[in-house]
């Protein structure tokens, strides 16, 4: 079956139809290249991912930011959403999900090759991705608004590299593989949630861009109920469609469901951070009264060590037990760590 024709859009400034899905969607003719296309650019990107990970190296995973083609596939989710055209709905659907497999067994098999574990703990790419927030998903929101502006207008098509670095779609794919073959399951299903987050936003944006645009007027003459279509033969055929509005509600339901894990994992984060610096204020006025160093803060699932360093014996933490106290921190959650230090002359 060809494509159909569409109405042209209401300004020169703006693509037309048969432009957006000739960009977005793995449509005839040419469809098997477009295929080939994204596969292979799918299975480089994830292993340079991969090896940006393992190697805690950003600038190559801002390469493999670039040339992942994983913004095909959910662009044409979404305006296959938009045009009511459940066929290429389908197949950007399935394409989008099989990608997204693919990548995190890419990042699977990576790990096998890695003898060190590769954790949020251990890991700075794997930790920046393991606990995404609201924030993730607000900078998400804003990054698909402009990817899907660049699909409509003609003079914001050279923003699209940028789009590329700053949303995050192969990299906490490949995350998810690799954190868990080294076992570290909370980071592996916060990287998954951070794609699903981003995908949510980039469908949700979308859909608003064109309503915008009013995009779902410009082909309105050929998609709905009834919609028909030239097949290759000349003769007329009746178009498979979307139900849009079940669609928008169901994409309106996913950003909702996971903006609720993503507020609570913000909460956490904003908890932890204001009582690490309470912890951390009262641990310094009292290292002052000792004559020690504080070496830093960290923060542990029982709740948080002081590691100091100075003085010839273990320091009497009274002090600080009363401190904790009257900024109302319960001690019973602080531990402290004193690392002796040792001075020796060289010469000697």
């Amino acid at each position: 079956m060809t494509a159909p024709m569409y109405p042209p859009p209401p300004s020169d400034a703006l693509n037309t139809i048969e432009h957006m899905r000739d960009a977005v969607f793995f449509d005839e003719p040419g469809r098997a290249r477009r295929v080939q296309r994204f596969w292979i650019l799918l299975v480089l990107s994830s292993a340079i991912a991969a090896s940006g990970v393992v190697g805690d190296s950003t600038a190559t995973v801002i390469g493999a930011m670039i040339v992942a083609p994983m913004m095909l596939p959910i662009q044409g989710t979404m305006l296959a959403t938009v045009l009511g055209e459940r066929v290429n709905f389908g197949r950007s659907l399935f394409t989008m999900i099989a990608g997204a497999a693919a990548a995190i067994a890419i990042g699977y098999l990576v790990g096998l090759l890695v003898v060190v574990p590769q954790t949020a703990a251990t890991n700075p790419q794997i930790g920046e991705r393991a606990t995404p927030d609201l924030m993730s998903l607000f900078g998400a929101l804003a990054t698909g608004a402009v990817a899907s502006i660049a699909l409509v207008r003609k003079d914001i098509s050279d923003t699209l590299p940028g789009v590329a670095i700053a949303i995050s779609l192969v990299p906490p794919l490949v995350v998810v593989g690799v954190a868990a073959e080294s076992g570290d399951y909370a980071a592996s299903i916060g990287s998954l949630l951070l794609f699903v987050a981003n995908v949510a936003a980039i469908l949700g944006t979308g859909v608003v861009v064109m309503a915008f645009y009013r995009v779902q007027r410009w082909g309105s003459f050929p998609v709905g109920d009834g919609a028909q279509a030239k097949t290759a033969t000349g003769s007329i055929r009746p178009l498979a469609t979307v139900n849009r509005r079940r669609s928008h509600i169901t994409i309106a339901v996913l950003l909702v469901l996971i903006a609720i894990p993503l507020t609570i994992s913000t909460y956490r984060t904003v908890a932890t951070t204001m009582a690490s610096s309470d912890v951390d204020s009262a641990a310094r006025s009292w290292v002052d009264d000792e004559d020690l160093e504080v070496l830093g803060i960290a923060a542990e699932p029982t709740g948080y060590v002081v590691r100091v360093t100075g003085g010839d014996s273990m320091p009497d933490i009274s002090s600080l037990r009363s401190a904790l106290e009257a900024d109302g921190i319960d001690p019973a959650t602080v531990a402290v760590e004193w690392v002796p230090t040792t001075r020796v002359v060289v010469g000697d």
